[in-house]
């Protein structure tokens, strides 16, 4: 069958969608409905079968649903309506959430339903259930109408009642820092993440905050700025305090949209001095001590250590993979004979981080030392040969996070995440040592396809191709503990020792054939010359896509038919935990 996904931007549920669809055999293109472009005429070119919008906000044209079966994907459950379900639910503290599949019709969200799924929302931030609970949700409501709708006559359930709620304004997102505890205020920000953020003011100025986690052990006057971490500012609250990662200043007219940033990089020279406090020494997660934040976690259980990493939209700054690096050299001090990379539930890695780099005083040598930061960390996993590493990828990777994640022995992978292995749509050739790691697992021809063509590929699909190793059938809230039961068994396994030298041997043999720094040096002396180069693609790519211009057209890539498999479609996987999804603007890979 040909689907045609309407979008308004190719985002990680759009992604997925489209990834698992051509896993089942469908043809699928992508439309992106913008300002200026007709859906209509897109439609009249494409002929498909099917029109399926997995995350749209204006309204199809009725000549369009007249003609053709147009199925809307919709983060909330029946009766839901409105352009902010997923974060009225958070606000609300909704505990379980749905997704619709529902007919396009005249009014927004009202049409029949082809197909609905419920979740558990955990206490997260909005991004991450979208990407997690809610994407999976999706993807079973999807795959049912979908199969439905190939399998002749259906007749979709008519909505007979409705709860129309209406846009989230900021307002109503407002923080009384007098007066809200700080479970309030984390519920708060995590509702805004990772658009549109929180609007605050600090410092005499107006900031939009993003992201929230909660601190129980520092104490302050409410709204007072009392440390900094990684990055981050903790600010009090009526009874404890908050950690905010981020902050994005609030647009002048006129002006080019400010970028998000690490909060302190943010604030700049307004920041007052405040003591910097390191991470403290333990899994802040497991109930052994009061509630903090650290983007970077050291556990062990067994045999294994547990090496955990989160930053924000899976972007990696020159600064986090320095920490990183650290962190990781530290952790093959242990004595462990597996060392687990990853394992969260969000993102595993982006790559490089674009907004702080396009914020620099001088974008071109911020982007040659991110790269070599991350260069550096991709390298000391590769030449690991004393233990077994494993990467674990709980959430989506791109560009370079995906090489980050192909650098180590094996890759798990929760059976909902998203690849995609390619630099090309930000202009990049792309490092981490991709010429070397990702070949020696496709095969040449495998791997020119896949960064050519530019597209993001299954859990499933990347097990067949050989980029994973492993894939996880789990929901986003098990998978850590379900990756640490199955890395306790592989540690203590008699075959471990003989893994870790039989890895040894063949580093030593591809080394002998031509050395890991003969890779770097070719990768990075390509990026060098387009960092170097004002007119490259690349610094308009990133300047565009970070400060959320969007383009002008569907790109070619996308608006290409792209035949699914020719075999026999995978079985529908059902996940365990069911349920769609709303913000999560970015039009493709966050990194390179």
């Amino acid at each position: 069958m040909h689907i045609l996904l309407a979008a308004g931007a190719f985002n990680s549920l759009t992604q997925r969608v489209h990834a698992e669809l051509r896993d089942r055999g469908h043809s699928v293109a992508v439309e992106l409905v913008l300002p200026g472009t007709s859906l209509t005429e897109a439609v009249e070119r494409h002929r498909p079968d099917l029109v399926l919008a997995p995350m749209l906000k204006t309204a199809i044209p009725r000549e369009v649903y007249s003609a053709h079966t147009c199925l809307i994907v919709h983060p909330g459950p029946v009766g839901d309506r409105g352009p902010s379900s997923l974060d009225w639910a958070l606000t609300e503290n909704a505990t379980r959430w749905g997704v619709t599949v529902l007919q396009a019709g005249e009014e927004m969200d009202a049409g029949d339903v082809w197909a609905t799924a419920d979740c558990p929302l955990p206490p997260v931030a909005k991004s991450d259930a979208y990407r997690g609970e809610i994407a999976d949700a999706a993807l079973s409501a999807v795959l049912t109408a979908v199969d439905r709708f190939a399998s002749g006559p259906y007749a979709p359930q008519q909505q007979r009642t409705g709860r129309p709620r209406p846009y989230l304004r900021q307002e109503l997102r407002r923080i009384d820092w007098e007066h809200d505890s700080t479970e309030r205020v984390v519920r708060a920000l995590r509702a805004a993440d990772s658009q549109p953020g929180v609007l605050d003011e600090l410092l005499g100025a107006p900031w939009f905050l993003h992201g929230g986690h909660p601190e129980d052990a520092l104490r302050g006057r409410p709204g007072e700025l009392l440390a900094t971490r990684a990055g981050a500012i903790c600010r009090a609250t009526t009874d404890g305090a908050v950690w905010i990662p981020e902050l994005r200043a609030r647009r002048t007219p006129g002006e080019p949209a400010p970028v998000k940033l690490p909060a302190t990089l943010a604030l700049g020279d307004r920041l007052p001095p405040l003591p910097e406090l390191p991470a403290p020494p333990y899994d802040a997660g497991a109930g052994e001590g009061p509630r903090t934040w650290s983007d970077i976690i050291y556990r062990e259980r067994g045999g294994a250590g547990f090496l955990t990493f989160s930053f924000p939209g899976g972007a990696m700054s020159t600064d986090h993979c320095r920490r990183l690096l650290a962190a990781y050299r530290e952790a093959c001090t242990r004595p462990v004979s597996l060392l687990v990379l990853g394992g969260g539930r969000d993102f595993f890695s982006n790559g490089i981080h674009l907004g702080v780099i396009e914020a620099s005083a001088d974008p071109a040598e911020e982007s040659w030392a991110n790269i070599n930061a991350m260069d550096d960390l991709v390298e000391a996993v590769l030449t690991t040969t004393d233990r077994f590493v494993v990467a674990a990828l709980g959430g989506n990777a791109a560009a370079g996070g995906a090489m980050l994640a192909l650098a180590a022995d094996e890759v798990w992978c929760r059976t909902g995440v998203v690849l995609n292995p390619h630099y090309r749509l930000m202009g990049l050739y792309g490092s981490e040592y991709w010429t070397y790691t990702l070949p020696r697992r496709t095969g040449t021809g495998v791997a020119e396809r896949l960064t050519a063509d530019a597209l993001p590929i299954s859990a499933e699909s990347a097990r067949r191709l050989g980029l994973v190793d492993r894939t996880i059938d789990c929901g986003p809230q098990a998978f850590a503990d379900e990756t640490a039961r199955l890395a306790v068994r592989v540690a203590d396994s008699p075959a471990v020792r003989s893994r870790i030298a039989g890895k040894k041997a063949r580093r030593d043999a591809d080394e002998s054939v031509r050395p890991l720094a003969a890779y770097r040096e070719a990768e990075l002396a390509r990026m060098r010359e387009t960092f170097l180069d004002p007119q490259a693609p690349y610094h308009a790519l990133r300047r565009a896509f970070v400060r959320k211009e969007p383009p002008e057209r569907t790109p070619a890539h996308l608006a290409r038919t792209v035949a699914g498999r020719r075999t026999a479609p995978l079985p529908v996987r059902r996940p365990g935990i069911t349920g769609p999804a709303e913000q999560d603007r970015a039009p493709g890979p966050a990194g390179c």
